[in-house]
């Protein structure tokens, strides 16, 4: 990796100067565990999907911030997530994806050996300026099922979430329903031979109540969507900030599948069908054990 400017070494020296203790804290915290992934880089410092830990220890900040002091995210089961090749299938809900980055902070900071999970960015997000490059750095790429199978048949930990935007985008009244599974996840579980570890998020569920989804206006404007909540558009950038709910995220124990990813839609199906079941198994344990969703 080649060495950094003198001049960003020194504001890079005199911001982590700035810091208050408990943000120096984590970044050392996430400098300890960046150096235990198991992910192959090469002579720059990137993997061949575009990721560069560096990159990722450099912006994380704000994202630890809000996992330990915003969400104050638990999690349980998460020792149940082998190593080599995995899916990670999830609810998705909230509106905006901070459901994708909990999870991947909960892999990076509580999983042992700890791992960058690598997500399916939305098909728009690679269109994005700086966004795309950012997301790329950070571990996500764009969700086609080639890409996919290459990074599961590397051993790496690959995050999934079958809803996609039906899931992100729905009303709160429909909060904790899993929408329509696609099967894609579980065909290409089966190429790659690999295990599917269901998770619940609960708490993203009601980090920003869809009231409304505009669907038209969102698709004039080039986004999968355009959800009213009770606080965007309504105060602009800030309504996008999510509600401080309380995130726990359950992971359950690996399921492994037989067959053939060319079988029928039908007996594929069954098979979907058994890992929504086992996520709401999940829901249902978080539901009953929390105290409230601020609590």
């Amino acid at each position: 990796m080649s060495p950094r400017p003198g001049w960003q070494r020194a504001l890079g020296d005199l911001g982590g100067a700035l810091l208050p203790l408990a943000a120096r804290d984590l970044l050392h915290e996430v400098d300890d565990r960046i150096r235990k992934i198991p992910t192959r880089l090469n002579e720059f410092g990137f993997d061949p999907w575009g990721l560069h830990p560096e990159s990722v220890r450099q912006s994380i900040l704000p994202v630890l911030l809000l996992y330990r002091y915003w969400f104050r995210v638990e999690t349980a089961g998460i020792e149940q997530v082998p190593p080599g090749g995995v899916l990670l299938i999830a609810n998705h809900a909230g509106q905006l994806p901070f459901d994708a980055a909990m999870v991947m902070t909960a892999m990076l900071l509580e999983a042992d050996p700890p791992r960058i999970l690598r997500s399916m960015a939305e098909y728009w997000v690679p269109q994005l300026p700086f966004v795309s490059e950012l997301a790329a750095r950070g571990g996500a790429v764009a969700g086609t099922p080639e890409t996919c199978r290459e990074m599961l048949d590397a051993g790496e930990a690959v995050l999934v979430f079958p809803e996609g935007v039906r899931g992100m985008n729905k009303l709160y009244r429909d909060r904790y329903r899993l929408q329509r599974f696609g099967t894609g996840f579980l065909r290409l579980a089966l190429a790659a031979q690999v295990p599917i570890v269901p998770i619940a998020v609960v708490g993203s569920e009601e980090q920003q109540p869809g009231l409304a989804n505009l669907r038209g206006l969102g698709q004039a404007l080039g986004m999968p969507a355009f959800p009213i909540t009770p606080t965007f558009p309504w105060l602009g950038p800030l309504g996008l900030l999510p509600l401080p709910v309380k995130y726990r995220i359950y992971f359950g124990e690996p399921m492994h599948f037989q067959g053939s990813p060319t079988d029928e839609d039908a007996v594929i199906e069954e098979q979907v069908a058994r890992v929504r079941e086992a996520i709401e198994a999940l829901f249902a344990r978080g539901l009953a054990e929390r105290r409230g969703v601020f609590t």
